[in-house]
């Protein structure tokens, strides 16, 4: 009797044991993912290529607004949703003092400095969004990798840019915009990538011909019209 009330006893005790564990466990989890969210999602930057402007929001509240200077006429800059995939220093020369780089598919951007100031607020670029010093390693401090970077403009990235025919080779907003309407039409297989290569060049034929528009394997505002994307 007493070996069966000491098992009892025992066998409670390892339960009430295993359930706080388990508690506890979970509320650690609960915590430490908490905290890494928290400091990914807290900042988001915003950029308005409208006002060459750039807003860091912390919790939905802008916290600073810089200046920016971005993409020329013919180097115009990536417009949608990014994020930082990376941070450096001392890269110098017309790169400034600080680097944020952005995961954009189709080429090379990124969130820096320059040495020459009193071109910030012009659209001076080749894509990539200039500040001063000062300001980038500010922001530089501040933010972490995988924060949002949401770039608001015109879809060809330059205000006084609003149409470009897309050929292979092209590379950008458009072309990306372009590869999603035809995937969605079931003409694309591919990634949309925002680069104009030999599979979008495919399903362009495919969308010309069932459609009987002219077959320049190109997009002209036409084909954006038919797509869509204009009106």
């Amino acid at each position: 009797m007493k070996t069966a009330v000491f098992f009892s006893l025992n066998f409670t005790k390892l339960v009430i044991t295993l359930v706080i564990a388990f508690i506890l466990a979970f509320i650690l989890c609960t915590v430490t993912a908490h905290s890494g969210d928290e400091s990914s999602s807290s900042y988001e930057i915003r950029i308005n290529l409208w006002y060459q402007e750039l807003q860091l929001i912390k919790e939905g509240k802008i916290t600073k607004t810089f200046k920016v200077a971005s993409g020329a006429l013919d180097t115009p800059s990536p417009v949608g949703i990014f994020r930082i995939v990376s941070k450096d220093e001392g890269w110098g020369g017309g790169f400034g003092s600080c680097w944020l780089g952005l995961n954009v598919p189709w080429g090379t951007y990124g969130i820096h400095g320059t040495n020459k100031p009193y071109l910030i607020g012009q659209h001076v670029s080749h894509g990539c969004f200039r500040m001063r010093n000062r300001d980038i390693e500010e922001l530089y401090e501040i933010v972490p990798i995988g924060t949002k970077v949401i770039v608001e403009g015109p879809i060809t990235g330059h205000k006084d840019l609003t149409y470009r025919v897309l050929v292979r080779g092209s590379r950008g907003a458009l072309v990306q915009l372009v590869q999603n309407r035809l995937q969605a039409a079931g003409f694309y297989q591919g990634k949309c990538h925002g680069i104009f290569d030999w599979s979008t060049e495919q399903a362009v034929i495919q969308f010309q011909k069932q459609n009987h528009l002219p077959v320049t394997k190109q997009i002209h505002d036409t084909d954006l019209l038919y797509l869509g994307i204009i009106e």
